[in-house]
C-alpha cells in the first residue's frame, strides 16, 4: 500500500474525495498526513474527522519562500511518502523542493492547460466566452502549472454559467478525475520517466488521459 501526503490551503473538497476513495479501497493507499499552510483551513477538520494526522506550517511564520520550503522538505523527508498531492495548496513551491521530489508531486489545476495558468481561470473562461472549460492534472515542475501533463477533464460551458455555477461544475470534475489518476499512480500505472509521462495498462487514444464529462 502506497503512502500519500496531501497538501491543502482551504476547504479541502478534493481531500475529502481522496479520503472517501481511499476508505472505499478504490485507491490502494493510506493518507499518512495532511499538511496545510493555513491554520484555519477547513480541510484540517476533514482530516481530523477521518483520524488523519495533520501538520500546520503557517507561511506567515517564515521570512521567505525558501525558508518555508526548507521546513516543508524536512517534514516530507521525515514522512517519506510515495506520493505528494497538491489539493488546493496555494503556495508556489521553490525549485529546491520541486527538483527534490520530481515525479512524486502532482497538482490539479482548474483549466485546460496550457490555457490559463495561474489564478482566476473561471473568470477568464467566462470573459473570453470559451465553449469548453476543465481541469488538468500534472506532475509538478519548477515552472508554475507547466509540469508534464497526465490528464485533463473537459466540460462544455453553458450560457447561464456564472462564476459560482462554473466553479461548482469544475469541482465535480475534480472529484471524479483526481481520485482516478491517484489510483493509477498508486498502482504504478502512471509514472514519470525522463520528464515524460508513461502509461501502463491504460487505454488512451491521446498522449494524455482526456475525459469529457456531462456535468
Amino acid at each position: 500500500m502506497k503512502k500519500i501526503v496531501v497538501l491543502i490551503s482551504g476547504s479541502g473538497s478534493n481531500l475529502q474525495a481522496i479520503i472517501e476513495n481511499c476508505n472505499a479501497k478504490y485507491i490502494n493507499a493510506e493518507i499518512i498526513s495532511v499538511i496545510s499552510n493555513n491554520p484555519n483551513a477547513y480541510g484540517l477538520e476533514r482530516a481530523a474527522s477521518a483520524n488523519i494526522n495533520s501538520i500546520v506550517i503557517d507561511n506567515k511564520d517564515f521570512m521567505s519562500r525558501d525558508h518555508f520550503d526548507s521546513k516543508l522538505i524536512k517534514i516530507l523527508d521525515d514522512l517519506n511518502p510515495d506520493l505528494i498531492i497538491l489539493a488546493g495548496f496555494m503556495r508556489i513551491l521553490t525549485e529546491k523542493l520541486t527538483n527534490k521530489y520530481i515525479g512524486k508531486i502532482i497538482n490539479i489545476h482548474p483549466s485546460l492547460l496550457p490555457k490559463y495558468p495561474g489564478l482566476n481561470t473561471h473568470e477568464r473562461v467566462i470573459e473570453n466566452q470559451d465553449l469548453v472549460h476543465g481541469v488538468s492534472i500534472h506532475f509538478v515542475s519548477s515552472k508554475l502549472d507547466c509540469g508534464p501533463l497526465i490528464a485533463q477533464g473537459e466540460i462544455k460551458t453553458k450560457k447561464h454559467d456564472d462564476i459560482r455555477h462554473l466553479v461548482e461544475r469544475i469541482h465535480k470534475v475534480e472529484h471524479l478525475i483526481y481520485p482516478e489518476i491517484i489510483k493509477y499512480i498508486c498502482e504504478d500505472r502512471i509514472y514519470l520517466e525522463s520528464n515524460e509521462v508513461k502509461f501502463k495498462n491504460i487505454t488512451s487514444t491521446e498522449s494524455i488521459i482526456y475525459n469529457k464529462y456531462e456535468i
